[in-house]
């Protein structure tokens, strides 16, 4: 008769990462021998395994070592931000990801994991789960991707191109487009444009660079009251529009950091009797498939994401191929719909 008592249950490589105090990443690393590993803690893990009669799952140690056809994909979860894997951005995103993947004969394993413990995520490639990673974001942890990269970890970011950036990133121009979303307005004689988004994060904040760029440009000064913090997220960005609205700071227009939150911002205007665009023009970022649906339809600037999974998967399979490749900037757009078309001088 089999036991059934927990104790005799099957170790696991989890069980001796919490016995050693180490990440799981490390002690696969050290089980196979990698120099990654200082000399002190790989034998420490090794005779901790033998005590417990571990044995390396070879058959993960051949995927590892190139028979895997299965990338994984990440979208971390950041506890502050809250962003939902629903979010239709990210949707877009793992679609244009799925068929790159199809067209390349691989296999996609979608995983989430803590922002603030993407160590955990280099588990799924030391493991053998995955040959390679594509993660979706940066979320304010540049020096933890700096580090995977470090330790030699196969993976590609969809994100900005930031100082000293160790790791390849695929995305948008956030800067130009940030800049071509606020001199669209300027351009239609709008002077009071409030930016609405989170520069704590990396896309954001080149995309608000470009905000007070156009006003150089132009040489309209910005009003730092103008700016409206607001996570990406439908509920949160509606208690920041209606906390700017209470605070009855002037303005006649709205670049917002996402479309998400420009839509949500649009609802809650109109809530308050304010007309779009008579009364504030609106300009969003992505162009998700609801944009052209909203009411109005949603002016933004248009990220290509049809063309980012196929490029972040060839920039992957260089990787996977002993190559460094460059990180890419793919061009953006101004896509014009009716939550902008109204001027200031039609409007007075």
């Amino acid at each position: 008769m089999a036991s059934s008592d927990p104790e005799k249950r099957k170790i696991q490589m989890i069980d001796i990462a919490r016995m050693a105090g180490v990440s799981t990443s490390t002690v696969s690393r050290a089980l196979n021998g990698s120099a990654l590993t200082n000399d002190e803690t790989r034998i420490r893990i090794i005779e901790l395994a033998r005590s417990l009669n571990y044995t390396i799952n070879q058959s993960a140690k051949s995927l590892r070592m190139g028979d895997n056809r299965t990338i994984g994909v990440v979208i971390p979860y950041d506890r502050k931000t809250r962003q939902h894997i629903s979010d239709p951005f990210f949707l877009g995103m793992l679609g244009s990801l799925a068929d790159a993947l199809t067209d390349r004969n691989y296999d996609m394993l979608l995983s989430r994991v803590d922002a603030d413990r993407l160590d955990d995520m280099a588990a799924l490639y030391d493991t053998g789960r995955a040959r390679g990673i594509i993660v979706i974001g940066q979320w304010g942890h540049h020096d933890q991707l700096n580090d995977l990269a470090r330790r030699h970890v196969p993976l590609v970011v969809w994100g900005a191109q930031l100082p000293r950036q160790l790791y390849c990133s695929v995305g948008s121009d956030n800067l130009s487009g940030g800049a071509l979303a606020t001199e669209h307005l300027l351009a239609a004689g709008r002077r009071r444009i409030a930016f609405m988004g989170d520069t704590a994060m990396p896309e954001a904040t080149k995309r608000y660079e470009g905000y007070l760029q156009a006003h150089e440009k132009f040489g309209v000064a910005v009003d730092p009251n103008l700016y409206i913090p607001s996570p990406f997220t439908a509920e949160e960005a509606q208690a920041a529009m209606r906390g700017f609205l209470q605070a009855g700071v002037h303005f006649d227009a709205l670049v917002a950091a996402s479309d998400l939150i420009a839509i949500n911002a649009i609802g809650v205007m109109k809530r308050e009797g304010m007309a779009v665009p008579e009364q504030v023009s609106v300009v969003g970022y992505d162009d998700i498939d609801m944009a052209s649906h909203s009411f109005p339809p949603l002016t933004t600037v248009r990220q290509p994401i049809e063309l980012a999974g196929g490029v972040m998967v060839d920039c992957l399979q260089a990787l996977l191929d002993g190559e460094q490749p460059d990180s890419q900037l793919l061009p953006t757009s101004l896509v014009v719909r009716e939550s902008s078309l109204q001027t200031a001088n039609a409007s007075a």
